[in-house]
Formats: C-alpha cells, structure tokens, sequence
C-alpha cells in the first residue's frame, strides 16, 4: 500500500525513454546521461531517472 504521506516515484527507466520525456535523439540522450548532464543513475545495465527531477532539471529548478 502507498503511504499518503509519501507520494509514488514516477521514475523513466531506460536512456530510450529518457530522450522521449526530455525531447532528445538517443543518442544525444546517451551522451547526456553518460557524462553526467542528467540528474540519473544507472541500475545495473539500465539508466533510471525520476520524471519530476528530470523536469525540474530542463526548468532550472532545484529538485527536491
């Protein structure tokens, strides 16, 4: 059960997904992620980055 009190993580698993929500190619995408311009993390073979952080990020606002 989710907790009220804690909102459910909207994550985007994968740099193919990644590039859907941020508008970019994959391997533009890739080169981002890889060099560290994103706010993502990788689990075990696969890119992971959170939908809120990721907007936040293209609208220079801080992530909580």
């Amino acid at each position: 059960m989710n907790n009220p009190a804690q909102p459910a993580i909207d994550l985007v698993w994968g740099a193919v997904e990644i590039g859907k929500e941020i508008n970019r190619k994959p391997r533009q995408t890739f080169h981002m992620l890889e060099t560290g311009l994103l706010p993502a993390k990788k689990v075990g073979n696969q890119w992971v980055a959170e939908r809120g952080k990721l907007r936040a990020f293209f609208l220079g606002e801080e992530a909580a």
